[in-house]
């Protein structure tokens, strides 16, 4: 209550005062001998040439782009859209619809003699046979079966064409707005195709949604009708590289999909349509090996951490004070060595400029931008970090009429 008698006398004080400002002094014009001591900032070269028709390097933390050629072109992504035939899996096994150890039947269309898969990578499932869908999982991922890919939408859906819808489905949500599927292998098909830059939305999702299966990206051999197999993924076993996924037909060259995670920094590259496998392997390593050379991720802010010092002002509440902040640990992407540049600020909502009791942890009150040399790099909400109950009658009672005559006085 002092609190506030002491605000209002203040207002009207001031209201019926007048007064002058003290004219600023000049800043001071710094010296050449102190402008040659200023640091310099590091020098970071233009990315390097790319020999592949599409490309896109990302941090899968931040989502910063940090280098990109065509990566909303649309193209044919040959055995990439395994990828997402994988990520409906995990996902109807994380929602409880199947199980990891449900059996799939094998029909005509998913047996490995089938005569459009000749040629094409598999995984030898048996015609009429019962395959785990774990292990028609590491089929998918390790040997890119093109088998198995049929047999996990056959049992998930009934056929390919209603799994493709599925597979729409997930692309939509996660906003892959360049991409449509027709089946789920990638054998080339006119309505089939995505961009560089829907593969790199598809492999964050993999990754933050479902962890556990991911992991099996980095398995570099499966065993399966007795056949050992090994994954077609060439970078895999180089410094932190741990997938994704390779892809190959004549209309879609050779691509790949690379994940690689140094020093708690993780970085996608997407390569579309190279001449080889060596170039789709050489290519996607000189795009990593130039994204952790001259960038760094770094936590700008940590979850739950106050931005408000002191707490901001609640009236009507049982708590006179509530403390903001961001609900989940803040990353940006920057070149390497600028990091100690990054400044954070948070702006209200109109709404919030007065708060006012209840308030509920995690509401959302405005937002936080993190910016370098003036530029924006991050923006997420402002969440309130406390639950301030609605105060007692004659709190609010006596608030009210204190805001009553803050605003009658334009004190707020």
């Amino acid at each position: 209550m002092t609190r506030v008698l002491a605000r209002l006398f203040i207002v009207l004080f001031a209201f019926g005062a007048s007064f002058a400002g003290a004219a600023e002094e000049p800043a001071p014009t710094p010296t050449a001998a102190a402008a040659a001591q200023a640091p310099q900032q590091p020098i970071i070269p233009a990315p390097p040439a790319i020999a592949a028709r599409a490309w896109l390097l990302v941090d899968a933390n931040t989502g910063k782009v940090i280098m990109e050629h065509l990566a909303d072109e649309r193209m044919a992504p040959a055995s990439l859209t395994k990828m997402m035939t994988g990520y409906v899996l995990s996902d109807a096994v994380r929602s409880g619809k199947v199980k990891w150890e449900d059996k799939a039947h094998i029909s005509r269309n998913a047996w490995a003699q089938n005569p459009i898969f000749a040629g094409s990578s598999l995984m030898w499932v048996d015609i009429e046979s019962d395959v785990a869908l774990r292990d028609l999982y590491y089929g998918l991922v390790i040997s890119s079966g093109n088998d198995a890919s049929v047999a996990i939408a056959e049992h998930l859906a009934g056929s390919e064409d209603s799994f493709a819808e599925l597979m729409n489905e997930q692309a939509a949500r996660l906003g892959m707005t360049n991409t449509h599927f027709v089946n789920s292998h990638g054998l080339p098909h006119p309505e089939h195709y995505t961009t560089a830059r829907d593969l790199a939305i598809l492999s964050r999702a993999m990754i933050a949604d479902h962890p556990e299966d991911y992991a099996v990206y980095a398995q570099q051999y499966f065993m399966y009708n007795n056949i050992r197999q090994m994954n077609r993924n060439e970078l895999l076993g180089e410094p932190g590289v741990d997938g994704i996924k390779t892809g190959h037909t004549a209309e879609a060259g050779y691509c790949l999909v690379t994940s690689a995670n140094r020093d708690g920094m993780r970085l996608i590259a997407v390569v579309l349509g190279t001449d080889s496998k060596l170039a789709r392997k050489e290519e996607s390593r000189k795009m990593l090996n130039y994204g952790f050379r001259f960038y760094e991720t770094v936590k700008v802010l940590a979850a739950g951490q106050s931005l408000t010092d002191p707490p901001l002002e609640v009236w009507a509440g049982g708590s006179d004070s509530v403390r903001l902040g961001v609900a989940a640990d803040l990353h940006a992407t920057v070149p390497r060595g600028r990091a100690a540049e990054l400044k954070a600020a948070y702006v209200l909502d109109e709404a919030y400029q007065v708060i006012e009791a209840p308030v509920a942890a995690g509401q959302e009150m405005g937002h936080v931008v993190v910016d370098l040399a003036g530029e924006p790099v991050a923006e997420v909400p402002l969440v309130a970090l406390d639950t301030v109950e609605r105060g007692g009658f004659f709190r609010v009672l006596w608030d009210s009429l204190m805001l009553f005559f803050l605003r009658l006085f334009g004190g707020l």
